[in-house]
């Protein structure tokens, strides 16, 4: 009886396994950047002397022919500051984020975006699907950003590091929009 049983499970079980297919590539792919911006390569080659300063984790949404800020992203609404996953910044030391003291870990970044300024929220409350969990209670400091013209408008959403004239900032894009976020690092 107990052979049968068996046989019967192995049955049903790799009937069940065979219908699960494989998830279609997720329309807004997850990416990364890195402070300094080289080091990945430096990382592969063996070059990498330290740990990164910082990195972003966010999801990459495209415009898709649609009206981005003021259309699907609200003027004055809480945005998860790209797709799917909450946007994650983890500062492998301490810094100073739009002049707010930010001691190392990781945050959680959202944005209330309106047409001549962003609010960029630094959470503490990690590991967000879009906003739907956020909780005010967990923000660290909230951080006005003005907005200027993209001068080469991005039809997919963009975060990277810039370091330019010894300053660094953290910038976004997408469609003609474009903010930079202030960022100067600890022992740099």
């Amino acid at each position: 009886m107990s052979g049968k049983f068996l046989w019967l499970a192995c049955l049903l079980t790799t009937g069940l396994a065979a219908q699960n297919k494989p998830t279609d590539l997720d329309k807004s792919p997850m990416d990364m950047s890195y402070l300094p911006m080289n080091y990945p390569l430096l990382k592969m080659s063996g070059k990498a002397k330290n740990q990164p300063l910082a990195r972003v984790v966010y999801g990459r949404p495209a415009k898709n022919g649609r009206e981005i800020f003021g259309g699907i992203i609200k003027y004055n609404e809480m945005w998860r500051l790209g797709a799917n996953e909450a946007t994650e910044l983890e500062l492998f030391v301490p810094a100073r984020v739009g002049g707010k003291s930010l001691p190392k870990g990781r945050y959680t970044l959202y944005c209330v975006p309106a047409e001549n300024k962003w609010t960029i929220i630094v959470n503490k409350d990690n590991y967000a699907w879009g906003n739907f969990s956020y909780d005010n209670k967990k923000d660290f400091c909230r951080i006005d950003i003005p907005v200027e013209k993209n001068p080469e408008p991005n039809d997919i959403f963009t975060i990277y590091f810039e370091e330019s004239n010894g300053k660094t900032q953290l910038v976004f894009c997408w469609d003609t929009v474009k903010a930079n976020l202030p960022i100067a690092i600890a022992n740099k």
